[in-house]
């Protein structure tokens, strides 16, 4: 989607510490660590959006620095990835903590798994875990120290207080087939007490946990408008 987006918006991609081409600063690997790093980087005021785990950090970002974010568009992201008291949207705990394990005793194999699993539901499954895994070689495997922290991250997360501090307009997409973020967030989501001017769920029936990926049409119809909206 970033060509589309280029045609009118100037787009900065932030990978993660120690992720894709990102280097990995000495600290600890925690929520602080990695909210100090990406701003660094990012836009001082901008629209943000963040995918899956990108999609915690960033609305942690918006309710902890609210002048640096615009709007905010969370893809395919549970404010809780594990599932805890009252909040059964999400993945079992014992699910998550099978992938450390899973890591420990083969981590490119657990990679490409986790990639797979991303894709599943997608309408065009085999090609988009074609095209995450080419990414994935081209711009050189996670370091494993950064790996196991972004794991370790998905189980412990829990940004749901973040999330109902937001001040900015929100939109939400999910997959209707996501194996990772289930569906059933939406009406979660929606009976989240919040401060928010402005908040948007939207589902698309043909995708896996990789909206953009598996209904890149259909997702820029969401987006675009959004963007409109909250940039111009």
């Amino acid at each position: 989607i970033v060509p589309a987006l280029l045609e009118h918006y100037q787009v900065t991609v932030i990978d993660l510490p120690g992720m894709g081409r990102s280097p990995l600063p000495g600290g600890d690997y925690d929520l602080d660590y990695v909210i100090q790093h990406v701003l660094a980087v990012a836009p001082a005021r901008a629209v943000w959006m963040g995918w899956s785990l990108g999609g915690e950090i960033a609305t942690a970002i918006a309710a902890r620095h609210p002048e640096r974010v615009l709007a905010l568009l969370l893809v395919a992201s549970n404010p809780s990835f594990a599932q805890r008291e009252a909040w059964p949207c999400a993945m079992p705990s014992q699910q998550l903590q099978q992938f450390r394990d899973f890591y420990e005793e083969d981590p490119e194999g657990t990679l490409i798994r986790f990639l797979s699993l991303q894709c599943r539901g997608s309408r065009r499954m085999k090609e988009d875990i074609r095209f995450l895994q080419e990414i994935m070689y081209l711009q050189g495997l996670p370091a494993p120290q950064a790996l196991r922290a972004g794991l370790r991250l998905l189980a412990e997360l829990d940004v749901r207080a973040d999330f109902q501090r937001l001040t900015q307009p929100v939109q939400i997409v999910l997959g209707a087939n996501d194996v990772l973020v289930p569906a059933s967030l939406a009406q979660a989501l929606a009976a989240l007490k919040v401060t928010l001017a402005e908040q948007s769920i939207q589902v698309l029936a043909q995708s896996g946990h990789a909206p953009f990926l598996a209904e890149p049409t259909a997702f820029l119809r969401l987006a675009l408008p959004f963007l409109v909206a909250n940039v111009g």
